[in-house]
This record gives structure tokens, C-alpha cells and sequence, in this order.
């Protein structure tokens, strides 16, 4: 008999022999289709206006053996250097990647150039590595802003979930170079606004709290019982009257990052009178919101940029 071309004699011997062929080629076969499915995962490409320019996997920083990739899109022969927004993905600090965001529109069309960036996972390296990364990227966007012709002053800074916690961390350090290790030379590390989407305020009720994270105790490694070292990464330390206008999205019934963390977030920011703008989605879980109440939040956004004088 033959079974996927291979001749089998049925005996004692060769019954047992058959089971093992018949299993490791099941086996194979699965971990081949499996191989298969992960390897051809793809992502909708972005896209851009025709007067824009893309460059792919531009290495913005490079740590050990680790490049530091980002996507950049923007406009080279703008009449005058045009803002630019700095995306990063979620996932915990532990899963994600760049060429899952492509929902750039809303900003092509106000004139903005993208920069999305990845970033180290707590895999590679725990914390303070993806805050670290993100220092980096503010950082070469001023030092490269005239070859993007991008106006270094009008740098916006954008996240979801960790990615918030991340835009919250690059925006509100603000001159404080703590983190700036792998990047320094930048005297005035400045941004003008901030896009927080039901991000992490607070790292230490994060781990803690009542929404105890996995994630977040992964991300802190070594330093998970360290509480001034949690405090340092976390944003709502370094709230103060100098911070960025802040905008804020958070769903009310967030099962993942407590929604109470932006009240006190949008609270603390209010008190240091800091303009914020906080809208919370009523029954919203962790982002996946509906998409009128989308595209409610995303002219909200562009009312919000353009009231602090973000735009050409």
C-alpha cells in the first residue's frame, strides 16, 4: 500500500512503523499550514496622498543588534515645512507592530506627515526599552526635520492602549533626557500636542489594581517591585503646567486598562491648567469603537489640533 508516496508492507512491525510515518507527516503537515498562515500574514498598505513621499523601515535608532523601524510619510516640496504625527501601536508592550496602523486620512488631509513606529516588546527588552525607543524617534524627527520638511515645533505624538502610554511617556518627559540614553544631543526635545487613546496613566495601578496586568508585570521585569523606578515610567508623574495639550479617548467599561486611570489623568492635567480634552465613550470597551463614534472622535481630534494652532 502507499500512502502519501510512501510504500507501507502491513506487518507487526510495519503497523507500528506506519503509525510514525502517518503521524510525523500529520505533524509535518500541520506545522508546514501553521508556518504558512503566519508567514503570509499581511496588512493593508497605506495610503498616501500623490504629492507625498514614503520611506519604508527608515532605522530611526539602533540598540545591540536591534533596529528601531519606522514608516515615514510626508510632504518634500510643501510650501513650508508641515506638522507631523508620530503613531505607535499597542499590544501591551508586547505584541504589535507598525504595519498594523494604516487609518492615516484624517491627517494626510489636514496636511500632516506620519512617522509610525515600532518598537522594542518586552521579549527583547523590558522596561524602560520601548519608552527608550520612543524618545528616539521625537528626537531624529527634530534632528532630521528639515531633509522631511516637517516643522520641529509641531510635533504631535499619538498611541492606543500602550502606544498610549507611550505617547503619553515621549510627550510630558519633555526636556527631562532620563530616558534619551540611546539618543542624546538634543537640547530642546519639545511637543506640541498629545493624542492619548485609553492609554496607561498609571503603571503601578496598572500592575496592582484591580485590573491587575500580565502584561504590564512582563514589561517591568526585574524592576516589578521597584516602586520609584514604576513611578518614573509612569505619565502621570510628569504632569505639570509646561505639559502638552493633551486629548484623551477612553471607553467607559474598558475590561483591559481602567478608564478611571484617564479621569485622574485628565483630572491631574486640568488641575496644572493644561488644556485637555477628555471624551469617554459611554459603554465603550477597549478601543473597537463603533464607526460613527470613530469618526465622531476623529473631527473631535482634528477640533482639537486645530485649536491649538496645529495646523499650516
Amino acid at each position: 500500500m502507499i500512502i502519501f508516496g510512501f510504500p507501507i508492507w502491513f506487518s507487526k512491525t510495519s503497523a507500528i512503523m506506519t503509525k510514525i510515518i502517518l503521524s510525523f507527516l500529520f505533524a509535518s503537515f500541520c506545522f508546514k499550514g501553521f508556518s504558512q498562515t503566519n508567514e503570509n500574514t499581511s496588512y493593508k498598505p497605506v495610503e498616501y496622498p500623490k504629492t507625498y513621499t514614503a520611506e519604508i523601515d527608515v532605522i530611526y535608532t539602533k540598540v545591540g543588534d536591534w533596529n528601531g523601524r519606522a514608516d515615514l510619510y510626508y510632504n518634500p516640496n510643501a510650501t513650508k515645512p508641515t506638522p507631523v504625527i508620530i503613531n505607535i501601536h499597542g499590544g501591551g508592550w508586547n505584541k504589535g507592530v507598525k504595519e498594523s496602523q494604516t487609518g492615516y486620512n484624517t491627517f494626510f488631509k489636514a496636511g500632516f506627515a506620519v512617522a509610525n513606529m515600532e518598537y522594542r516588546l518586552s521579549q527583547q527588552a523590558t522596561a524602560p526599552a520601548a519608552v527608550e525607543d520612543t524618545r528616539c524617534m521625537l528626537i531624529y524627527l527634530i534632528q532630521h526635520s528639515k531633509e522631511l520638511n516637517i516643522n520641529p515645533e509641531k510635533i504631535v505624538i499619538m498611541g492606543g492602549s500602550a502606544g498610549g502610554h507611550l505617547a503619553l511617556m515621549g510627550g510630558l518627559l519633555a526636556n527631562d533626557s532620563r530616558f534619551d540614553t540611546n539618543c542624546k544631543g538634543t537640547p530642546n526635545v519639545k511637543v506640541a500636542a498629545i493624542i492619548d487613546k485609553y492609554g496607561i496613566a498609571d503603571v503601578s495601578d496598572w500592575s496592582f489594581g484591580k485590573l491587575k496586568s500580565k502584561s504590564a508585570l512582563q514589561w517591568l521585569g526585574e524592576k516589578v517591585s521597584d516602586k520609584k523606578f514604576i513611578e518614573s515610567v509612569s505619565p502621570i508623574s510628569y504632569v505639570n503646567k509646561n505639559s502638552p495639550p493633551t486629548f484623551i479617548v477612553h471607553g467607559d467599561a474598558d475590561p483591559t486598562v481602567p478608564y478611571q486611570q484617564s479621569v485622574e489623568l485628565h483630572k491631574k492635567l486640568q488641575e496644572a491648567g493644561v488644556k485637555s480634552v477628555f471624551i469617554t465613550v459611554t459603554g465603550g470597551g477597549h478601543g473597537k469603537f463603533e464607526k460613527e463614534k470613530n469618526n465622531e472622535i476623529n473631527k473631535a481630534i482634528i477640533t482639537f489640533l486645530t485649536e491649538n494652532n496645529l495646523f499650516n
